[in-house]
């Protein structure tokens, strides 16, 4: 006689739905990271790409500008449009943003690139995990990050006039803290959202994939200045 209650069939298909979703969820996000990567060394790789790029400021503006749109775009559309839509979008942004990181190959040398990104893997890992298991409500962070973001992005404009040593020294910190923090953060609240039957929406791993994607990458820029070592040629 099975005495199995139906509210413990109900919690182990919600656990397994969100666990299978999450997997999804970091598939699609280390594709993107590895569309980003293949395409930045393929253009680092070409000096004269590079430098048109670093040259060209009209084409380097462009493409920050088509990066933000086509964000804009996913995050209007995501829920909306078929998977390969959606899939399009995303990896169009993760190749995008690898022809603008081509650039840092000319500020850091290789070696500190790829020990940062490690670094950065690592750290994520444990605090994208950290935000699954943890029972404490992490919404209040949430809340507190869109006001440090906007800090962060006003103290940086006013250090490209400053250039101040000791700010960016300071913005790096907060930048990796930030996005450290946003990590765990937007894990949770995509396990929430998988958790809820009626947010079930194929769609939603490859949201959440470019959420946790934008945190990663964010979080190794800041770490890259915080401890990145500069070419001397």
């Amino acid at each position: 006689m099975n005495t199995s209650s139906p509210s413990a069939y109900t919690t182990g298909d919600s656990a397994g739905r969100v666990s299978d979703a999450l997997w999804v969820t970091y598939r699609w996000m280390t594709l993107g990271l590895a569309v980003t990567g293949v395409v930045a060394l393929g253009v680092a790789s070409s000096p004269a790409l590079v430098q048109a790029l670093v040259s060209n400021r009209i084409l380097f503006f462009a493409l920050m500008i088509g990066q933000i749109g086509l964000v804009v775009a996913f995050s209007a559309l995501a829920m909306r449009v078929s998977a390969t839509v959606a899939a399009l979008l995303f990896f169009g942004y993760a190749a995008l943003t690898g022809v603008t990181f081509s650039t840092l190959f000319l500020v850091y040398t290789a070696a500190s690139i790829a020990t940062t990104f490690f670094v950065t893997a690592g750290a994520f890992a444990g605090l994208s995990i950290f935000g699954v298991v943890t029972h404490r409500d992490l919404s209040g962070f949430g809340r507190f990050a869109v006001f440090a973001l906007v800090g962060i992005v006003l103290a940086s404009v006013v250090n490209l006039f400053l250039r101040s040593s000791g700010l960016d020294w300071l913005l790096s910190v907060g930048g990796v803290l930030l996005f450290g923090g946003l990590t765990a953060y937007d894990t949770q609240r995509l396990r929430n959202l998988m958790l809820d039957a009626d947010a079930g929406a194929s769609n939603l791993p490859l949201a959440g994939a470019l959420t946790l994607y934008l945190d990663f990458i964010n979080m190794f820029l800041f770490l890259l200045r915080f401890v990145g070592n500069r070419r001397r040629d």
